[in-house]
């Protein structure tokens, strides 16, 4: 009896502890190239939802007061959009301009 209780070993061997560290690992480099094409995605879909509501904004202006605004301060000043300067920024850099009632989205510098 006490030859049996010596000899049980309960518990995971070193090989089953590193063939499991490896399959975790290979999912790891497998998910983290899916997560970051997402996160360009996102980026994407976030700056273009900026765009359609400042020109969301432009239509407004163009309704109430009739003419074109020259630019994003004027949109600004008749209190079409926020004077937060992050307002019209992407979150990937790239900012939104007003150019004569067209919306541009400059590069990130």
């Amino acid at each position: 009896m006490l030859k049996k209780l010596i000899g049980r070993e309960d518990g995971f061997t070193l090989i089953e502890m590193m063939i499991v560290l490896l399959v975790i690992s290979v999912l790891i480099l497998i998910a983290i190239p899916n997560v970051m094409k997402r996160a360009e995605s996102i980026d994407d879909t976030g700056c273009d939802a900026l765009v359609k509501m400042v020109e969301g904004q432009v239509q407004a202006y163009r309704l109430e007061l009739r003419k074109n605004p020259a630019s994003a301060a004027e949109l600004v000043s008749a209190d079409f959009l926020d004077d937060n300067p992050d307002a019209l920024t992407c979150s990937d850099g790239r900012t939104v301009a007003v150019n004569n009632g067209d919306v541009i989205i400059n590069p990130a510098p």
